[in-house]
């Protein structure tokens, strides 16, 4: 396999790389199934790079259909030991206007059908997650911000719903009274199964609109969503190059040993099936 160390995860809109000089093109299939596209690897600043259009390339996969676990495993047996992934949101406050960039910090799930863990069936783990985004590199992202044309807002929380429908106005005026900043669909799980993957995860996340709360906006619609979606993709691809250029090799964050102590299930119980599964994720520990 390829010794990639970094992985960028396109959203909504985000599906090609302009720029990227094209080494490779994996299909792979993991112990959970196949990813939403091929990967593509490549070089970008200078930076060796595996990227994964989440929707599947001409956004075929709705929120709920993609394979988190499959994505993040793919990504993890090429190497990868950061991912920044983008993210199209609706923003919750007033002062994050469509067209800013939120590179958030804390989530809440109001996801219902989604696998989140590569544990079970044998293996348990408990992975903390009081923090799930990657601070080091978080801090990179917003460096790499300076300078850019564009308001960048550090730090926020990301409350993930199931969708595909948007909210209802009595769900968006409740998320909003619990301080959330912005609302998707997508990046919960993947920094979940990120985490126990020991691969800083950060999000860039997008706001396309102000979700159905603002009185004097209209309601989301796609057009509306489209339209500065188109613009927010220009941006984030000019971040990512910026940020490529400033990531080092060497990690030190808590990311990259996460999985340490939080194994609980007893080595003689764990099947060789389960080890033979996991061993990208687990096998320096078992």
């Amino acid at each position: 396999m390829a010794d990639v160390k970094i992985g960028v995860i396109g959203g909504s809109g985000l599906y090609q790389m302009e720029g990227l000089k094209l080494l490779d093109e994996r299909y792979l299939e993991t112990p959970f199934g196949r990813p939403s596209d091929a990967i593509i690897i490549g070089e970008l600043e200078g930076q060796k790079i595996a990227f994964l259009p989440r929707h599947g390339r001409g956004h075929v996969l709705t929120p709920s259909e993609i394979n988190y676990r499959a994505n993040i495993f793919a990504l993890k047996t090429l190497g990868v030991e950061r991912i920044l992934s983008v993210s199209a949101v609706g923003s919750m406050k007033e002062e994050i206007a469509p067209g800013d960039v939120v590179l958030i910090d804390q989530f809440i799930d109001r996801t219902r059908q989604r696998p989140s863990t590569f544990f079970g069936e044998g293996i348990v783990a408990h992975v903390a997650f009081a923090d799930p985004i990657c601070p080091n590199l978080l801090e990179t992202v917003m460096g790499a911000s300076k300078d850019l044309n564009v308001k960048v807002h550090k730090g926020g929380t990301y409350l993930c719903m199931e969708g595909p429908m948007f909210s209802t106005k009595a769900e968006s005026n409740l998320y909003r009274s619990w301080g959330v900043d912005v609302i998707g669909m997508t990046n919960l799980q993947e920094a979940k199964l990120a985490r126990e993957a020991e691969i800083c995860y950060c999000t860039l996340a997008m706001p396309t609109d102000y979700d159905c709360w603002h009185a004097t906006h209209a309601a989301v619609d796609v057009a509306m969503v489209v339209e500065t979606l188109q613009k927010n993709v220009t941006t984030a691809k000019q971040l990512i190059q910026k940020a490529l250029r400033q990531i080092g090799e060497e990690r030190r964050c808590a990311c990259a040993t996460a999985l340490k102590d939080a194994i609980l299930t007893d080595r003689s119980k764990i099947s060789a099936g389960v080890k033979q599964r996991l061993a990208p994720i687990i096998g320096k520990y078992v």
